[in-house]
């Protein structure tokens, strides 16, 4: 329903988001449901937690991930792989040589290494132990009576299902400006002793999943701090270090296993509470309730979607309508939470690891451009600091190849270095989306701090896309390459123009 205001009519926000709550009632290994708020990203199954996260590994995995959260495998041998050492491969460009990272003869070791770190890491497993009558554990299939919303008005996912019977009920919610979650958990089990929440640290992986389960020796899980109800962990893998802090309520926590902790209720008591967070450095502020936590989720998903752009075609004839005006609201939805951070995100978002977790810069305008035409330009601008932070090692790939400006990478994590490959090294169509970003948030801020902020990022950018170009004469044009990979990914690049 709309309201009238002075002969105009007023969206309801409330109920043009709300109608389209997401509401699963089965287990589908492909189409988990996550909440995050941009920086960190929590995905789980029809638990509310990632219970069953095995039965996910091959579809979608069941992550724990951060915009920090990076991991890199030592070498085999030990030694320091350095991306600048990389023996490149020469194409002939109009007279001269052009070298590219686009070779792996005689470095496969390097080729494989250098792609695949860093990588994104699964910061930590969260799920219900559930146990049977007999006391063994149930699986999804021992779950009846599923049904789980995620509630976009107020970024609360809301998970119910019954075993042997009895009900469970579980919220989670995402703080909106810490890496911490709130869980609230009710049920029957917990007095039966049937019920408890698993905290599971995993190595390293560039995989999918982010996580290599069974490699106990190669990190550490230390508790540095207990008590009054609250724990601290240091995580150690390999050169990454970061702190898991966990406060809880109606409950107590034992450790079992090297990497793994367990937080039952106490006696007499049918529910308990906990908000944990993730940080890169030592927490110095207490930790909020899961109250606080759902409190300040709700109040931000209110005030994004009270501002900014919304469509609705729910009175529209057309029968495919009202699925548009769906997909335009979950769409908004999941790029607020998984491509409104700190960095250009990944294909796959902080979901799990698509090419390592590392990020491919022509996606970032499919991924963040829209944030400013729903005049959320906010959004947008939190990721290009980045550019500017790896602006030196951009003029040095452009220098090196013999043109002037900036040249952007391809498939690229947060240090700036282009990863070697038969393609991404050649590809020219992300070069010039800096200035188009830059443009978007001079319409939006059309002030001369805008233009400070974004001068040397446009003018590098302009100054490569010009020193690239080749007039050709006989023709009275310009041209792109050779050597150069098109959209199709498929031509050989020591032929291919434009």
């Amino acid at each position: 329903m709309n309201d009238k205001q002075g002969g105009l009519t007023v969206l309801n926000r409330y109920a043009l988001v709300s109608r389209h709550n997401p509401v699963v009632t089965e287990f589908a290994p492909d189409s988990p449901l996550s909440v995050g708020n941009g920086e960190f990203v929590f995905t789980a199954d029809p638990t509310g937690l990632q219970t069953f996260a095995a039965d996910y590994e091959a579809n979608m995995p069941l992550c724990t991930m951060a915009h920090w959260g990076w991991h890199t495998t030592p070498p085999r041998d030990g030694r320091r792989i350095e991306p600048q050492a990389y023996r490149l491969t020469e194409y002939e460009t109009y007279g001269r040589l052009v070298g590219y990272a686009t070779g792996r003869d005689g470095q496969e070791e390097e080729y494989h290494w250098l792609r695949q770190n860093p990588h994104r890491l699964h910061l930590g497993r969260i799920g219900l132990a559930i146990s049977r009558p007999e006391g063994a554990p149930a699986t999804r299939f021992d779950l009846a009576a599923v049904r789980q919303t995620l509630d976009l008005w107020r970024g609360m996912l809301e998970s119910r299902f019954t075993v042997d019977g009895e009900l469970v009920h579980v919220r989670t919610c995402c703080h909106p400006t810490r890496d911490l979650l709130g869980v609230f958990i009710n049920s029957p089990l917990f007095l039966q002793e049937r019920l408890a929440v698993s905290f599971a640290f995993p190595y390293g992986s560039p995989e999918k999943t982010a996580a290599a389960w069974g490699e106990e020796d190669r990190h550490r899980t230390e508790i540095i701090s207990a008590g009054g109800h609250k724990v601290t962990l240091l995580r150690v893998v390999d050169a990454t270090t970061y702190f898991v802090t966990l406060a809880f309520s109606g409950a107590q926590v034992k450790r079992q296993g090297k990497h793994c902790l367990l937080l039952t209720a106490q006696p007499g008591r049918e529910q308990i509470e906990f908000t944990v967070e993730f940080t890169p450095s030592q927490p110095r502020v207490p930790l909020p309730t899961f109250t606080e936590t759902a409190v300040a989720a709700a109040t931000s998903w209110e005030s994004f979607w009270s501002n900014g752009g919304l469509v609705e075609l729910a009175r529209s004839r057309d029968p495919r309508a009202l699925e548009l005006e769906r997909r335009v609201v979950l769409s908004q939805y999941l790029t607020a939470i998984q491509c409104g951070g700190s960095l250009p995100p990944a294909e796959t978002g902080l979901t799990c690891n698509s090419w390592y977790g590392k990020f491919h810069l022509e996606m970032h305008w499919w991924h963040a451009v829209h944030f400013a035409y729903w005049n959320r330009i906010d959004f947008l601008e939190r990721s290009l600091w980045w550019y500017q932070l790896i602006l030196p090692q951009a003029q040095k790939l452009a220098q090196s190849q013999g043109y002037t400006g900036a040249r952007w990478p391809k498939m690229v994590g947060p240090e700036g270095w282009d990863s070697p490959s038969p393609i991404g090294p050649l590809l020219i169509w992300q070069q010039p989306h800096p200035i188009y970003y830059a443009e978007l948030c001079y319409r939006a801020q059309p002030s001369r701090q805008t233009l400070e902020r974004y001068r040397e990022l446009v003018f590098q950018t302009a100054e490569f896309l010009a020193s690239y170009a080749v007039y050709e004469q006989t023709r009275d044009r310009y041209v792109l390459g050779p050597p150069v990979i098109p959209a199709q990914e498929c031509h050989r690049p020591e032929s291919t123009l434009n």
